[in-house]
């Protein structure tokens, strides 16, 4: 008996060496990204590393999550000390990659992507692409959607989403009488603000005249865009914003929305599947037109962004290379079924069960005739900053539209 106990337990001590050993063998690949326990895309990123992992039973992904706005600071910061970089991070595509991308800090992905081209469309890379070259794996494309609750806007008196900017008004001004709020907006995290003051401006000014600004080739100058800017200002001053939202985050006015606080929000279209699968009735829209002349209804503000890249100064950069497109893949894959974006990459399996409100943002896009990328991506980062600054000053009602475009103006030209 003693020499069995003593060969069991000489069993149990080679077993975890053995474990042990294995776990050392191991090469960890780290990851940033925003993907945090409230974040739409939290269980794309967790299927998809648990995938990965299951695939390569060598390789571990050690990955943190952060708030989308701190993030932004986080890893410009960490730009500026490329050795504190994790292996993979997420960033977004357009100026904002770019200006990482010109630092050195991006490891060029060119080789690894011939690999994945058949299932990767090279359209769907454009935004991250730099002098010819690749630096980021696409994830989702997305864009600004209109959200609307229609059982508060039964209680006003409409069926359907309104499509023309008067209509829009005279919706807001009944269910303000009904004692609804219109909209809710996170003031406390500005890129939800351009989430509604960019398609007001896109609806004014049309795409193209947008794209040129946000790249830098045309100055803010432009009285229409003053005009846009004091039509949303005009909206929160009617009261038709919720005021409480000046100090509240994203999570909280998304949450109202569901609950039926608000019959409208606007947001990304990322959202859709938490929208699509609250209880209640729900459509998606776009925001109407303002100047017919210069804008269409099928216009938006969106694109491919979301996006992984991998740090130049990673010790294994060929490896997490690999790794960022299986992983990107099965983000995409895993997020387009949940409702938390459309898919960059070409879809392999069964999308009989994509949700409602996706398919219904899918035709959007597929109809669209003129996409403008997010502005505070699309620009660069001190731009962006500038823009951003200014934008807060909108919502918060410290300067109007003159204000706005003499500021962005003088600050940026």
């Amino acid at each position: 008996m003693k020499k069995f106990v003593a060969l069991l337990l000489a069993a149990v001590m080679l077993l975890s060496m053995t474990s042990v050993f294995a776990e050392a063998e191991k090469t960890t690949l780290t990851m940033w990204c925003i993907a945090t326990e409230s974040d739409a895309n939290r269980p794309a990123y967790e299927a998809a590393i648990a995938a990965f992992e299951a695939a390569h039973p060598d390789i571990k992904i050690e990955w943190e999550a952060f708030e989308n706005q701190s993030y932004k600071v986080k890893i410009k910061a960490a730009m500026a000390d490329p050795d504190t970089l994790p292996d993979i991070f997420f960033t977004w595509a357009g100026a904002f990659l770019g200006d990482f991308v010109d630092q050195g800090n991006v490891y060029c992905l060119d080789e690894t992507y011939a690999q994945f081209a058949d299932a990767l469309p090279e359209v769907m890379l454009g935004n991250a692409s730099y002098g010819g070259k690749h630096y980021g794996v696409p994830l989702t494309m997305n864009i600004v959607a209109l959200f609307a609750n229609m059982d508060l806007l039964a209680e006003a008196g409409y069926e359907a989403v309104p499509t023309t900017y008067e209509e829009l008004i005279a919706c807001c001004d009944a269910l303000v009488a009904a004692g609804i709020t219109p909209f809710g907006c996170a003031g406390s995290e500005t890129w939800c603000v351009t989430e509604y003051l960019e398609p007001i401006i896109l609806k004014t000014i049309g795409y193209e005249a947008l794209n040129e600004i946000f790249a830098g080739r045309a100055t803010w100058n432009d009285p229409a865009i003053a005009t846009a800017v004091d039509t949303f200002q005009d909206m929160i001053i009617k009261g038709y914003f919720d005021p409480n939202g000046l100090a509240l985050g994203n999570d909280q006015v998304k949450a109202n929305f569901i609950a039926g606080e608000y019959a409208f929000y606007q947001n990304g279209s990322w959202n859709c599947g938490e929208v699509n699968d609250a209880e209640g009735n729900f459509q998606v829209a776009m925001f109407p037109v303002l100047d017919a002349e210069k804008a269409t209804y099928s216009q938006v503000i969106g694109g491919p962004s979301d996006t992984l890249a991998v740090a130049a100064t990673s010790k294994n950069p060929e490896l997490a290379a690999q790794a960022a497109f299986e992983l990107g893949k099965e983000i995409c894959h895993y997020g387009y079924l949940a409702g938390s974006g459309l898919p960059a990459w070409t879809p392999d399996y069964d999308t009989s069960a994509v949700k409602p409100l996706v398919a219904d943002v899918a035709a959007m896009v597929a109809a669209a005739d003129g996409m403008v990328l997010f502005g505070d991506t699309a620009m660069s980062a001190d731009p962006a900053n500038t823009y951003l600054n200014f934008v807060s000053k909108v919502y918060g009602c410290e300067i109007d539209g003159a204000g706005f475009v003499d500021s962005l103006t003088s600050a940026l030209q």
